[in-house]
């Protein structure tokens, strides 16, 4: 090994005793991503001048983005040495760094709504995170680059999410992720389908982009061959962008209740897939194995959870008068399905709706989607595991002698799993708490009329990246009332539960800067 390669290690290990991680190296890794970020500008701009509008916001912020990302990446040092401690640095901060440099377009569109900082930061983490929640309660003021920039931000940030889902987290051993995820993916079916980030990030991307196309195309000809005459090549686009991503993002006031019934039903579709395990539609349709979906526990539940919220809500818009037959059939599945995928769009105004239907959205928010997808909250898999945990304890309550391990796809998961999944679990909820007395603290404050359960409802669907809430939030309404603490206070929730919550908190710990 040659001399100035011996010192550059020791100097790296120097760092990582005194401050536990490698600061510079999770610098340059975070410059490096956010320089490859910059050119992600060059589509709303592209946009902007096909419309005869001004490109220079994006112009602007794809400046500013490159400049910060080369002055971090030129100021630290590059290293291949950067492990597991320097990854939850660098995701919490790339994603927060992200987000605070997409909000640049919004703070100089000349939009009134979009002017403050906190709102403008809102309205990106929205989109990076795949959230859905928006300040904006005019959509018609906003130029159709601007509108493409909200859309697209979800993609990118769905595009993150499979890269964090399924190449990062379950390295990090974040909530279970890294047993649940080898246990999942048995060699038999996977192959070597999780081998390296750069391998598994590339696979999952172009499958991603992959069926994103196929809305588009779909979506596409729904609106040439008249079908739905609301739906056009720029609205394919934009909502098949917020589609796969299970964002939620429209470019009209009452989302999806203004196309016609059969891009709801399609939208349903997509979101179904956007919220299946990335890695079992790999095997499903790339690998050509359909029986995959059947033989995996995660997507049976899944699915039971779809069909079984489905019909709840079905049966009481029935039993309302509120809706009948396709229709109530129709907005009960795409209510179900939206908010369980944590998608987030609306076909119909459920705020409206009884207070059983509040009810069961309400539990449906802490559904959220498969593990290994762009779907948020806190995963199938884990309430499957949970679930199993439970029906083990009242076993052993009855028959104390029997050994009774968990398993899942096949496989036995070990304690330790086990104690991180119920752990994350307990945060979860734990930190909806917090965040709903915040706000709700906050907006009495403030005179804000906002009632226990709205306040839990809005830090749940934030935390969930969800999108809609209840009250003036609701699917149909908009997040500006509220005022900037709580902005930011949902903004940090939004972060928070895209990263699942463990990535974030670990670094506010002293073990983790001690060496």
């Amino acid at each position: 090994m040659s001399p100035s390669r011996t010192r550059a290690r020791l100097r790296r290990a120097v760092r990582r005793e005194t401050f536990g991680i490698d600061v510079p190296a999770a610098l340059n890794l975070v410059g490096t991503l956010v320089t490859y970020f910059s050119p992600a500008f060059l589509v709303p701009a592209a946009v902007a001048l096909g419309y005869g509008e001004s490109p220079w916001p994006f112009v602007v912020a794809g400046a500013v983005t490159a400049v910060v990302g080369l002055s971090l990446e030129r100021s630290t040092k590059r290293s291949n040495d950067a492990g597991h401690r320097e990854g939850f640095v660098v995701v919490a901060l790339v994603w927060a760094l992200i987000a605070v440099l997409g909000a640049i377009p919004y703070l100089l569109s000349g939009n009134d709504e979009l002017t403050s900082p906190a709102n403008a930061v809102f309205e990106s983490m929205s989109g990076f995170t795949t959230t859905g929640s928006s300040v904006i309660t005019d959509l018609t003021h906003l130029d159709r680059g601007m509108l493409m920039w909200r859309q697209f931000t979800q993609w990118l940030g769905g595009a993150g999410i499979v890269v964090l889902a399924l190449a990062i987290l379950p390295r990090l051993r974040v909530g279970g992720r890294g047993a649940l995820f080898h246990a999942e993916a048995p060699a038999s079916e996977f192959g070597d389908l999780a081998t390296t980030i750069r391998d598994t990030a590339r696979r999952f991307v172009v499958l991603y982009a992959a069926l994103t196309a196929t809305q588009i195309v779909v979506l596409a000809v729904i609106g040439w061959t008249g079908l739905d005459d609301a739906m056009n090549l720029y609205e394919a686009v934009a909502h098949s962008f917020a589609t796969l991503s299970t964002g939620g993002f429209s470019t009209r006031a009452r989302s999806l209740g203004e196309f016609g019934a059969i891009t709801q039903w399609v939208t349903v579709v997509f979101m179904i897939l956007g919220a299946t395990n990335f890695a079992l539609l790999y095997v499903g349709i790339v690998r050509r194995r359909p029986r995959a979906f059947a033989r995996d526990d995660e997507f049976r539940a899944y699915v039971l959870v779809l069909v079984a919220g489905s019909v709840v809500l079905f049966s009481e818009l029935v039993r309302a008068g509120l809706h009948g037959g396709e229709e109530a059939a129709r907005h009960a599945a795409f209510t179900t399905v939206s908010i369980v995928t944590t998608t987030g769009f609306a076909s119909t105004d459920f705020n409206i709706w009884t207070a059983v239907t509040a009810f069961t959205i309400f539990g449906l928010m802490f559904v959220g989607g498969s593990a290994g997808s762009t779907g948020g909250g806190i995963k199938v898999v884990r309430h499957l595991v949970i679930a199993k945990m439970l029906r083990r304890e009242l076993d052993l309550t009855v028959h104390p002698e029997i050994v009774a391990p968990v398993r899942v796809y096949g496989r036995g998961v070990d304690e330790r799993a086990l104690r991180d999944v119920v752990v994350f679990a307990f945060i979860y909820v734990g930190v909806v708490a917090a965040g709903a007395f915040v706000v709700l603290l906050d907006s009495a404050g403030a005179d804000l009329v906002l009632t226990p359960f709205q306040a839990l409802a809005a830090a749940a669907t934030a935390l969930g990246n969800v999108g809609p809430s209840f009250g003036f939030a609701g699917p149909y309404g908009s997040f500006a009332p509220f005022s900037d603490l709580s902005t930011w206070a949902l903004t940090a929730l939004m972060w928070l539960g895209r990263l699942e919550i463990l990535p974030v908190l670990v670094l506010f710990t002293r073990q983790y800067w001690r060496a």
